[in-house]
C-alpha cells in the first residue's frame, strides 16, 4: 500500500470538515485554503465522498458540505477506499498466481499486513483523530 497525496487529502479535508462542524456547510475554497490543498483536486476528491455518502452537499447562497454522517461513525478506511485508494499490500492483489503461476514467497505476510492496516483504519474515526489532536496540541 502507498497512500498517495488522493487518501491523505481526503482525509485532511474531511477532518477539517468535521473538526469545524457548526452545522453549516463549509466551502471547498474554505477547506482548500485552510488546508493547503488545490481547490480542483478537492472538487475531485469530493466528488468521489459525495458518491458514496459521506459527505452531502447544498447547492447555493451559502452551500457547500456537511458530513452525512456523524465524525464518530466515519472511519479512516471508509474515506481512504472512497477515493480509489488501496488498503492492499500485496503487489498481486490477491491473484495469487503472479509468480510464474505459484503464489510468491511473501504473499502470506502481506496480507496479514494489509489486516492489521486495515483493522487500524477501520477502528479510527474521524472523531478519534480529531479528540487525539486536541489532547496533543500542546505538546
Amino acid at each position: 500500500m502507498q497512500l498517495t497525496t488522493k487518501g491523505r487529502y481526503a482525509v485532511t479535508a474531511m477532518l477539517d470538515l468535521a473538526s469545524n462542524d457548526t452545522g453549516k456547510p463549509i466551502t471547498l475554497d474554505i477547506i482548500s485554503q485552510r488546508q493547503n490543498i488545490s481547490l480542483s483536486y478537492l472538487e475531485q476528491l469530493f466528488a468521489k465522498l459525495r458518491r458514496v455518502e459521506l459527505v452531502k452537499s447544498v447547492r447555493g447562497p451559502g452551500g457547500g458540505y456537511l458530513l452525512d454522517a456523524k465524525a464518530c461513525d466515519i472511519n479512516l478506511t471508509q474515506i481512504i477506499e472512497a477515493v480509489d485508494e488501496n488498503i492492499d499490500l500485496r503487489r498481486c492483489k490477491g491473484i495469487k498466481g503472479c509468480n510464474n503461476g505459484r503464489q510468491c514467497i511473501s504473499h502470506q505476510l502481506w496480507c496479514e499486513v494489509s489486516e492489521q492496516i486495515r483493522t487500524f483504519l477501520n477502528g479510527k474515526t474521524l472523531q478519534m483523530v480529531i479528540d487525539d489532536h486536541s489532547l496533543n496540541k500542546g505538546v
